[in-house]
Formats: structure tokens, sequence, C-alpha cells
């Protein structure tokens, strides 16, 4: 019987399952207002407008020389914006979850959210190729198209849809709210962190945002997909442990063939279960027409074995006794009958035989 955490958690009744949010009216609304101002962003940086220029006055302003003593404790506060901690992190709850629902899905939609945020992030960033602040080879320039990959912002995108997936897949409309809130202040928080530190402009940040809430406002539209992909990983791991049970090898069956009984040890359960029998082919104290068969062979040098089948009224069946070619020994059928000739003893001149008699002392002849 298990005593640990994991034997008491099987007998906690089982927390309700995870809604699958819709494509509802309102949250198309919110995923078109997002990708317009998202698009908005790429082309106000295009053509270099005021808002390439806001990132100028930011970065010449240098954040991390007016508050140093905040610097240490923001490079460690990034780290929840980047990709592997995050992901481990929040994939262990995850999987947590999954455990004890007995589904995949969160696990599926939280590798289908990075997925996603990985090919269309990564796609404009390497389109544009802007480089970021320290960097900069021209005051006033969107630096564009010269090799760079920070536009937008991955630390951000990747806070919003990694922090963000937590509320989507809340199980109860009160944690949705409260994790949202949480997921907001910790992406806002990461994206002026990397403001702050200089390694990303204003704009880039703004746009990391949208990236990521475009995710998950788009995640509905991929839930037949995690759907199929769970099904696919269940009937595989069924169709696996069918085979793995039939190329198991199979028990061996006991088919409760008898073994031989020694004569002895039959001779002696005989006399114990009713009348004295002897066991070398004379019944003694059997009552008269009961039917009683006995079987002996010839002893095969000292401690030789006789195989013993006795049936007899009063009692219950005896063993059925193998025959004696299941024992290794060759059939009583096949042996040659040997009839003991005398002792085994080698003769002695100064011994008597046993039953004879003593002869007389020759006397001396007697004559002249």
């Amino acid at each position: 019987m298990r005593t640990d955490i994991f034997a008491r958690l099987d007998r906690e009744p089982e927390p309700p399952k995870i809604e699958t949010p819709r494509m509802s009216p309102h949250r198309i609304a919110l995923f078109g207002g997002t990708l317009a101002f998202y698009l908005a962003i790429v082309i106000a940086v295009l053509m270099s407008s005021w808002l390439v220029t806001l990132d100028w006055k930011v970065m010449l302003f240098r954040p991390y020389q007016q508050w140093p003593s905040i610097h240490a404790f923001l490079d460690y506060y990034v780290v929840l914006g980047q990709r592997g901690p995050t992901a481990v992190m929040v994939a262990c709850w995850l999987g947590w979850r999954s455990w004890r629902q007995h589904t995949l899905r969160p696990l599926l939609t939280l590798g289908a959210s990075l997925l996603l945020l990985n090919v269309t992030v990564g796609a404009v960033k390497i389109g544009l190729g802007r480089l970021g602040p320290h960097y900069a080879t021209q005051i006033g320039s969107a630096e564009l198209f010269a090799g760079g990959d920070i536009f937008p912002s991955g630390h951000t995108a990747n806070a919003v849809v990694t922090w963000g997936i937590l509320a989507y897949l809340a199980a109860t409309p009160r944690a949705r709210r409260y994790l949202s809130a949480m997921s907001a202040i910790v992406s806002l928080g990461v994206g002026l962190t990397t403001v702050y530190l200089g390694t990303h402009w204003l704009s880039d940040v703004v746009l990391g945002w949208a990236a990521g809430l475009l995710i998950l406002l788009g995640l509905p539209w991929v839930e037949p997909l995690i759907t199929r992909a769970e099904n696919w990983i269940f009937a595989a791991r069924e169709w696996l442990s069918a085979r793995g049970r039939t190329a198991a090898p199979q028990a061996p069956v006991t088919t409760g063939v008898p073994q031989p009984v020694a004569a002895g040890r039959q001779a002696a359960v005989e006399t114990a279960r009713g009348p004295a029998r002897e066991v070398s082919g004379v019944t003694s104290g059997a009552t008269p027409g009961a039917p009683s068969t006995a079987t002996s062979g010839a002893a095969s040098g000292a401690g030789g074995h006789q195989t013993a089948v006795v049936t007899a009224t009063g009692g219950r069946p005896r063993a059925y006794t193998a025959p004696a070619a299941h024992q290794g020994h060759p059939a009583r059928s096949e042996r040659t009958p040997v009839t003991p000739a005398g002792s085994r003893r080698p003769p002695h001149a100064d011994r008597t035989p046993r039953g004879g008699t003593t002869p007389a002392p020759a006397r001396p002849a007697a004559g002249s």
C-alpha cells in the first residue's frame, strides 16, 4: 500500500475539466484590433516616424545610468522572459495538471503556442533585420535590414505567451482573471526591463506585447489540431501496449501431470489410510472380493525404487503414477529379470552360513 503524496492525491476527487475556449465575436474583435495595432507599429518603424524618434530619445536617456541601484535586481527579473527557464517552469506545472486530469491538452497547448511564437516572431525578426540600441550606427535611423534580430522583442512576446497560457488554461473564471492580471504585470515588467537595460528599443517592446497577445487570442483556432494530436498519441500508446502484451512470453501452464511415487513412501501412505497392504504383490488385510491391484518391480541395486499403483475401496483413490519411462529409467518390459542367487556377501572361510548346522569336528582315525 502506497503512503506517499501520489497515493493520497489519487483518492482525491478529480478536478473539473478544462473548458476549451471558442472564437467568440468578442475574441474575434480583439484579435482584429490587436492585428491592426501590430501592423501599425511595423509601418511606423518602416517609415521612420515619430515612434523611431521616441526610441532614440529613450535610448539616449540611458535609464540604466539614471537608476543604477535596481540594475542588479532587473538582471535577474528579465529571466522571466527568457524562453528556456520560463518554458521549463510552466511545463512542470502543466505536466502536473495533465497527470491529475488525465489529459495531454495543457502540455500540447503550451507546445503549440511556443511553436507559433517562434515561427511568427522569428520570421519578422529575420525579415526586418533591425539592430539593437547598443549596435546602432546612425542617430535617428530605424536601423532596419542591417542583419539584426531584435524587432519585435522576443523576451516580451515570450513572457506574454508563457505566463498568459496559464490564464488561458484556467479552470474557473476567477482563476482566469487573477492569472490574466499576473501575466500582464510580468510581461509588462519584462518589456520595460529590456528597455532599461538598453537591449531593446521601446517600439520592439510594444510590438512584442502585440505579437504575444495575437498568439493567445488565436489559440482557439488551433484547438482542433490539439485534440487530434492528443487522440493520436493515446491511440499510439494503446497500440504499443497491445503489441507489448502480445509479444510478452507466456508463462508455462501446469497441466497437472502426476509424478511417480516411490514404493516405500507409497506403502507408508497406504498403511496410514487403510488396511495394511504389502506392495510386493501380496495384499493382506483387504476385504475379500474388493478389487486390489499391486505392481512391483525388482530392485535395481541397493536403494532401488519401485513404482506402485494401488487402488482399493474404503479410501481415496491413489494418485496416478507415471510410467517408469518418465523417470529416466528403461521400462519394466525392457529390463532383463534378474533373480538374486544367494547372498551378496563374499564367502568367508571361518563363518557358518546362516540357518545351517555346525559340522561335527573330524575325529582322528583309529587304527593299528
